[in-house]
């Protein structure tokens, strides 16, 4: 199994990067299609998804994604 795969706010927008990567998988302009793209990266790689608020605290987190879509925590 790799490592967690963290949603974070970055500039003006949203990146979706593996913990202890240096850069991130990419960024999106919302909260909301960063989660989207994380969703299924996290669900074929299994491993667990963490989604951060904009001051950078965790917001929710999954253990080996597979719950429901978490777009609607997205803000």
């Amino acid at each position: 199994m790799g490592s967690n795969l963290h949603v974070v706010p970055y500039e003006n927008g949203w990146d979706v990067i593996y913990e202890d990567a240096r850069y991130a998988e990419s960024h999106h302009a919302t909260q909301a299609e960063a989660i989207q793209a994380a969703t299924g990266m996290a669900r074929r790689k299994k491993v667990e998804l963490v989604v951060h608020a904009r001051d950078g605290s965790v917001r929710t987190r999954s253990n080996r994604y597979v719950g429901p879509d978490l777009s609607a925590i997205a803000g």
